[in-house]
């Protein structure tokens, strides 16, 4: 459930652009603080700061816009 506000859904045959940046995973699975475990839920807040809810890691990882 998003954290407040209103879901969207993605339809399953939507297109992306390529030259996107990745900003949450790749990093494998695991608990380090740079990996996520089944994630499930995404929701982007009004000062476009990103939550995740990492479900097998019972967290939810907030990333800000222009982190490292």
């Amino acid at each position: 459930y998003p954290l407040r506000g209103s879901s969207i859904d993605i339809h399953p045959n939507a297109r992306w652009q390529q030259n996107g940046t990745t900003v949450a995973g790749g990093n494998r699975q695991g608990n380090g603080i740079n990996q996520l475990s089944y994630p499930w839920g995404l929701y982007v807040d009004d000062d476009q700061t990103i939550y995740v809810a990492d479900t097998s890691n019972n967290r939810i990882v907030e990333w800000k816009l222009g982190a490292k």
